[in-house]
This record gives structure tokens, C-alpha cells and sequence, in this order.
């Protein structure tokens, strides 16, 4: 299994290639687009794999600020360039950002399956 690992202070994002799916937990707060390029670069690189279906688990993410969240929208506009990729993305309605801010992803990828708990 290969997983890869992105830590910070507050946050974790595991990425695992064999079952192309992308772990956030904790807090993401960093400071602007070149914090975020080596998540950006781990959800590239599985996407990069073509695999069937892909997902994105939000529901321990706490918080993602402004400059994540559009870190993810231009990731998830990118995969409208890769046609065959599922992207299902898992939220928690626990976290009270994440009903909203996911939602606007739909927009962004018309086949993305939302699946808010």
C-alpha cells in the first residue's frame, strides 16, 4: 500500500495511490497557494493514475481556510479535463463549513457524488 504523508502543526493529509484516496484531518489554515502545492501535488499524482473512482475524505477536517478551499475547487476543475474519474467527495455535517463550501464543488463537477454525514 502506498501512502503518502503530508503533516503540519495541525493538520494531516494521507494519500493512499492503491486505493486513490485522499485523507484531511485536523486544521488547514496555511498561507496562500504554495503552502497548499504539495497537497495539491498529492491529489494531482493519484488523479494522475486514472483510477475509476477517486475520493476526497473531508469529515475529520475541522477547518479549510479561503486559499484551500480553492485549492480544491481548481483541483476538482482539473478533473473535468480527465474524463472517467468519479470523484466522490465525504463530509461530515458536524463541520459546519463544510455544508456550503462542498456544496460549490458540485457546481464545479457536474458527476461529483457529495456524500455529507
Amino acid at each position: 500500500m502506498a501512502i503518502q504523508e503530508i503533516k503540519g502543526e495541525d493538520y494531516l493529509v494521507e494519500g493512499d495511490t492503491d486505493s486513490a484516496t485522499v485523507n484531511f484531518k485536523g486544521e488547514l489554515s496555511l498561507g496562500g497557494p504554495s503552502e497548499y502545492e504539495p497537497i495539491s501535488n498529492l491529489l494531482n499524482e493519484i488523479a494522475a493514475t486514472d483510477p475509476a473512482t477517486m475520493t476526497l475524505n473531508l469529515r475529520e477536517l475541522a477547518f479549510l481556510n479561503s486559499s484551500g478551499i480553492s485549492m480544491l475547487s481548481k483541483f476538482v476543475l482539473n478533473l473535468r479535463k480527465k474524463r472517467g474519474i468519479q470523484l466522490v467527495v465525504l463530509g461530515s455535517n458536524a463541520m459546519p463549513w463544510q455544508g456550503k463550501s462542498l456544496k460549490n464543488l458540485e457546481r464545479l463537477l457536474p458527476g461529483l457524488k457529495l456524500e455529507i454525514e
